[in-house]
């Protein structure tokens, strides 16, 4: 099944319409969450991925005696 839009100018105004309507019901407050949100996750992450790589390489170590 494929999905033709019949007007680009139309697909255009939805989407540009949508966007600009949801723009205005977000709060500064809700901007600085994710923000704050989105830099412990990435901080979180990066910590879980050296927790891991230093893991992995103890046990090769160990493997290897």
């Amino acid at each position: 099944m494929s999905f033709q839009i019949p007007h680009s100018n139309l697909s255009a105004g939805v989407l540009g319409g949508t966007f600009f309507s949801a723009i205005t019901h977000i709060g500064s407050e809700d901007i600085i969450t994710t923000i704050v949100l989105a830099a412990l996750g990435a901080i979180v992450s990066f910590i879980a991925s050296v927790m891991m790589k230093a893991f992995v390489k103890s046990i090769k170590k160990q493997r290897k005696k």
